[in-house]
């Protein structure tokens, strides 16, 4: 492929680009309330959740550092994309396999919206050209 191929294909849609590093946006913003709220329950956790609560606000806290990686990098992070969608995708389906449990229910709807809004980013932003060989164009 050209350069000017390439650079053709790396600008094309900037308005696309711009909703889906917005979308990013919104999934970082969003991860970081529930960070900030993760931090509330961890403080006022019991002993025997204690660990639990932690270690889901350091999650909280990666994700939201992930899709502000996305929203900037869009693609120049090759294989994040897929590494958040996988891994919000398997929240979803755990928490709907386990059903009842408490959190389970709310945490996978939440998940399968933080999933659609960020399957859309990758669209909309082409996260897959984050796997092609890199261009002379600094805008990939």
């Amino acid at each position: 492929m050209t350069t000017a191929t390439a650079s053709r294909i790396d600008t094309a849609a900037p308005n696309t680009d711009r909703i889906g590093r917005g979308l990013a946006v919104v999934a970082a913003l969003a991860t970081t309330v529930a960070f900030v709220n993760g931090i509330m329950l961890t403080l006022n956790a019991p002993d025997d959740r204690l660990f639990i609560e932690g270690w889901r606000v350091s999650s909280f806290a990666i994700f939201a550092g992930l899709f502000a990686l996305l929203a900037v990098r869009p693609r120049q992070s090759a294989g994040v994309w897929e590494i958040v969608l996988a891994g919000k995708t398997a929240l979803v389906v755990f928490g709907l396999a386990i059903g009842d449990v408490p959190e389970a229910r709310l945490s996978a709807v939440i998940d399968i919206g933080l999933v659609a809004v960020v399957a859309a980013a990758y669209v909309l932003c082409r996260g897959w050209l984050a796997w092609r060989p890199t261009t002379t164009n600094p805008t990939r």
